[in-house]
């Protein structure tokens, strides 16, 4: 194994002894610089009594630096290339296991069972495409993972962390605050990754607390989400107004929305995570 994997170097070595060709298809970027690994293991703040699930290890330079601190480190790889390879480079490292499968369609809380995990931490570098259903999947699961570090585009990271009043700020940054507190811990440039990619990336640290409403309202809020957001440019007053589910006439909608503490005018945007579980608490009422 190279002394550091996420290096330019030990990429380039490793591409080529094993003739290997990362595929645009599957988003594989691979980490060229060993202090990016080191940042996002350290926002995960792993320790040695931490057991951690690691999502689309590449050739290892995150597995490497997780491994480094953690008591396990479990690496799901999709890529059925890279499973022997990966064997290969960790088979002197006892915390590293690799398996190979598709995230999404496996159940996370039972791969932590199967070891006798009770909790862990989750780090990543997700590609584009798979980043939102891959988030949403685990927040929605309820698995017991204590904290969600990942690796994403910078814009994804941006609509993540977004509060409301801005342009970035959507139904994936309310799902986000719903389950976690949301961080962005650092910024990665583009050229810390082989192949290249077209944009730079983001660090994002989501510590899990548990979704900040009651079970029976959530279907709800989150119908009032997707309403408010599915024509950003309307009012939310217009937005509701246009859902069948919704069963009231303009008026009572509109004194629901100006009981929630709202101008009857506002949008989607300007609404917080707590003013949407209001607005849903008083539609179901």
């Amino acid at each position: 194994m190279p002394a550091r994997i996420a290096t330019h170097a030990a990429v380039a070595e490793l591409t080529r002894r094993y003739n290997y060709q990362p595929r645009k298809s599957l988003g594989q970027n691979f980490l060229t610089d060993p202090r990016v690994a080191e940042k996002i293991a350290a926002a995960a703040r792993i320790t040695p009594d931490d057991c951690v699930i690691e999502i689309g290890p590449g050739l290892g330079g995150l597995t490497e630096a997780l491994s480094e601190n953690a008591a396990a480190v479990l690496a799901v790889e999709v890529d059925k290339r890279l499973i022997d390879i990966l064997k290969e480079i960790f088979a002197g490292n006892s915390r590293v296991e690799i398996i190979q499968g598709d995230i999404l369609k496996m159940d996370v809380g039972a791969l932590m069972l199967e070891r006798g995990w009770r909790t862990a931490k989750l780090a990543a570098n997700l590609p584009y495409y798979i980043t939102t259903p891959v988030l949403m999947s685990l927040l929605e699961s309820r698995c017991p993972l204590s904290v969600i570090t990942v690796m994403v585009q910078k814009e994804v990271a941006t609509r993540l962390c977004a509060k409301p009043g801005g342009k970035d700020y959507g139904a994936l940054s309310l799902a986000a605050a719903y389950y976690a507190d949301v961080t962005l811990t650092a910024i990665v440039p583009r050229n810390c990754f082989y192949p290249r990619p077209h944009v730079d990336s983001a660090v994002v640290t989501l510590e899990l607390t548990g979704p900040k409403a009651e079970p029976d309202d959530e279907e709800l809020l989150f119908k009032c989400v997707r309403a408010a957001f599915g024509q950003r440019r309307k009012t939310l007053l217009n937005c509701l107004r246009a859902r069948e589910w919704i069963n009231k006439g303009r008026e009572e909608l509109l004194n629901i929305i100006k009981g929630c503490g709202f101008d009857g005018d506002i949008r989607g945007e300007a609404i917080s995570l707590e003013g949407f579980i209001r607005l849903a608490r008083k539609l179901k009422d």
